[in-house]
């Protein structure tokens, strides 16, 4: 059993909780909690699991199928706390290798409707955008150089699991996408004020992308020189905007639902 904080295996452990560049460098992180270990499983993609003290004695029928399938080790209570990142634990986190899609084959998914975030920095925020994402029935989320790590604790978690079923691709470049995605004879749609029209105007039914753009700037000239066209939510009120993973849930669901009624 493990119970010192020295342990190597402990250093590792926090080190992927904490450290983006390290996460990047070895393709790895951590997922806590039962439902996130069985995901990560069925995605072929847990690597070792660790185990409270506690847990392991009083949930062990819950956990035969990790002792049986993985490897896996016994931590004491105490140290357990020190390596979870939530408030209150389940006692059970492993190491995962980070899923990985190549942008050719999302560029090619036959639902053509993609997500594009420019530079969105909340990790929670995009959590909250993967698991709509998922729910909407979007291709992909393909995010453009400075949107934050989604391998982050809390991104994970806000993923409630989307991020082991819903194909996601880091790009340089998101402008060099958006024109890949017109050039196949789609439309690309950009979250702005000036020059735009309701987002409930836009026609998403023959396949379309959807930027949506950093939290306080919004989308960066550069990428809004190369959408098709500018949408806006309509606000009432003193309203000016919404969150940014708000903002991307009502523009993916009206988009779904105009697919929706395109196939009645």
């Amino acid at each position: 059993m493990i119970s010192s904080i020295s342990n190597k295996q402990v250093k590792e452990i926090i080190k992927l909780q904490k450290q983006a560049k390290y996460r990047r460098a070895v393709s790895l992180f951590i997922a806590e909690g039962f439902k996130m270990l069985k995901e990560a499983a069925e995605k072929g993609c847990l690597v070792k699991a660790y185990i409270s003290e506690f847990v392991l004695e009083k949930n062990s029928e819950n956990l035969e199928w990790i002792c049986k399938e993985f490897p896996y080790e016994t931590v004491s209570d105490k140290i357990f706390r020190q390596l979870s990142d939530t408030v209150t634990t389940q006692g059970v986190l492993g190491i995962v290798k980070q899923p990985s899609y190549s942008i050719t084959d999302i560029l090619e998914d036959q639902r053509h409707i993609w997500l594009l975030l420019d530079d969105i920095r909340d990790p929670g925020n995009l959590g909250t955008i993967m698991r709509t994402a998922e729910g909407a029935g979007m291709s992909a989320v393909v995010m453009g150089r400075g949107t934050v790590d989604l391998f982050n604790p809390k991104t994970v978690r806000s993923t409630m699991g989307a991020i082991f079923r819903m194909p996601f691709v880091y790009v340089d470049d998101i402008a060099e996408i958006i024109t890949k995605i017109k050039n196949n004879g789609y439309s690309v749609y950009g979250t702005a004020m000036k020059g735009s029209i309701a987002y409930d105007m836009a026609d998403y039914t023959k396949g379309a992308g959807i930027v949506i753009g950093n939290e306080a700037n919004g989308i960066q000239d550069s990428v809004l020189g190369c959408i098709t066209g500018s949408i806006h939510i309509p606000m009432e009120g003193k309203l000016e905007s919404l969150n940014a993973a708000v903002a991307a849930a009502v523009i993916m669901y009206e988009a779904a639902r105009q697919r929706r009624a395109e196939t009645l």
